[in-house]
């Protein structure tokens, strides 16, 4: 196994050979607001990943990853954001089922799905927040019931990233009659294609639709295509959020460092930066970026162990807040002009995409909100909040 190096100069190599020729426009296409930017080009650009080994590097080498160390994955990340890499269409299926599934998978499930995954074949999307649920998980109300070899699926998802480019969801459903709250949940995989399933682009305040609504209406998954056993898709579904808040948020911050980086340029370049409040805010997003990343390195330590701690949810709510706050900021640096649409009929610039879509920011994979609750009653011990 190669050092850390060694694997983050691998890489880097791999990135300046490929990222070339008919991939070179794709360098910084799509990402969070932006999803739908050259969808079939990065889909081609992910297969031609997967054809030279580079999907899924952290998992283990029988499931068809590298198998490699942390710190490997964590300089691939780095080194995919630094390159200016096109975001990736396969993220869910890679950074979220795939773990959940090495973790809690049948070996028929592993055989049937994980190589799909490696090779950008099948997209997954994540089917947990509801109309009335929001990020209180536990109070879903899809249900599902046993219909002979199939379990029958009928609820309404919400926010459902890229369900309109997916085959596949996984889905928390309530599968026992009465249960209650954590109760009775379980986690199923089932298809987008089949009959019983509508899926309803959102459209969103920057023009596109990257989140959907997810109607089904006994859609039906075989019997087998339940993760754990039925009734445990809580402790199975937390898992899969534990994966989401793992080393890929290094990546991440390499791209919220050259937003920040970008806009000091903008601000000395228009003038703004003259402004002594406008420089203190600038001051604070760079301190602030620098705290995000101490805590995700910190937060590596419990991925290490198996999973991220309570730091996983200390640092959602900071580098939500901390990118919301970005987007507000880029508006006090445009000043006036950045109220004004860049072209007919509703042109957006850069800037103006990051302070609408980072909206978002503090509402998807567990509002701010949601992380206090957690932090405030499982990490520091505080009463529960008072539930009717």
């Amino acid at each position: 196994m190669s050092s850390v190096e060694e694997f983050r100069t691998e890489i880097r190599g791999w990135l300046a050979a490929n990222l070339t020729g008919s991939f070179a426009g794709l360098r910084g296409r799509g990402g969070p607001g932006r999803e739908h930017e050259a969808f079939a080009e990065r889909l081609g650009w992910e297969r031609h990943m997967a054809a030279e080994g580079w999907t899924c590097v952290g998992w283990p080498k029988e499931h068809g990853g590298r198998g490699a160390t942390l710190g490997q994955q964590v300089a691939f990340h780095e080194e995919y954001a630094l390159a200016d890499a096109p975001a990736r269409v396969n993220h869910i299926g890679e950074q979220l089922l795939g773990p959940t599934l090495v973790a809690f998978g049948t070996p028929e499930q592993r055989a049937r799905f994980l190589p799909p995954i490696v090779a950008v074949e099948e997209l997954w999307c994540q089917g947990y927040s509801e109309p009335d649920a929001g990020s209180d998980l536990a109070n879903v109300r899809t249900r599902a019931v046993r219909d002979g070899e199939d379990w029958a699926v009928t609820g309404q998802k919400i926010w459902t990233s890229l369900a309109h480019e997916a085959q596949w969801c996984f889905v928390v459903a309530r599968t026992e009659p009465g249960s209650t709250r954590h109760r009775g949940l379980s986690y199923l995989l089932v298809p987008l294609d089949g009959t019983g399933v509508e899926i309803r682009p959102i459209a969103q305040l920057t023009g596109t639709s990257e989140f959907n609504e997810v109607f089904f209406d006994g859609a039906r998954t075989r019997a087998e295509h339940i993760v754990g056993a039925p009734g445990d898709g809580w402790r199975v579904a937390m898992a899969t959020l534990g994966f989401e808040r793992g080393v890929s948020t290094l990546g991440q911050q390499v791209g919220f460092r050259r937003e920040l980086e970008t806009l000091i340029t903008l601000a000395r370049a228009n003038g703004a930066a003259e402004d002594p409040l406008i420089r203190d805010r600038l001051a604070r997003a760079w301190t602030g970026l620098e705290t995000i990343r101490c805590n995700a390195l910190r937060m590596l330590d419990g991925v290490a162990a198996g999973a991220p701690g309570p730091e996983a949810s200390i640092g959602k709510i900071f580098w939500a807040t901390w990118h919301r706050e970005l987007g507000e900021l880029a508006m006090s640096v445009l000043g006036a002009g950045g109220m004004a649409a860049a072209g007919e009929p509703y042109e957006l610039d850069d800037w103006q995409r990051l302070f609408l879509f980072s909206r978002s920011d503090t509402i998807y994979a567990g509002s701010n909100e949601i992380q206090r609750n957690i932090i405030a009653e499982r990490v520091l011990g505080l009463p529960k909040e008072i539930r009717p």
